[in-house]
């Protein structure tokens, strides 16, 4: 039986792993800061970062980097994964 709730849980679900992919490319781009995707990977990447920024820049906007010491650590993708994570399996029971 179709359910618009098990939809939208679905939708958040490949959000949830595009939202990964996203720290994997950020991951790979500290570790080597002159990397940048090439041939096949390019795309891929921009669809990946269009689809995750505007979430992450509205987190953003409420949830300011926590600072210890000299560095800063960036909560907000930790903080919409959990988010996302709680939504989603509540989505399918309407």
């Amino acid at each position: 039986m179709f359910s618009i709730g098990g939809l939208i849980a679905d939708l958040l679900q490949l959000f949830l792993v595009t939202l990964f992919l996203r720290l994997i490319l950020d991951y790979a781009r500290m570790a080597a800061p002159a990397w940048r995707p090439k041939g096949i990977l390019l795309p891929v990447a921009d669809f990946i970062y269009a689809v995750t920024d505007k979430p992450l820049r509205f987190v953003r906007r409420f949830v300011k980097p926590l600072r210890i010491g000299g560095i800063s650590i960036d909560l907000s993708m930790l903080i919409l994964f959990i988010i996302i994570s709680r939504v989603a399996p509540l989505l399918r029971v309407f």
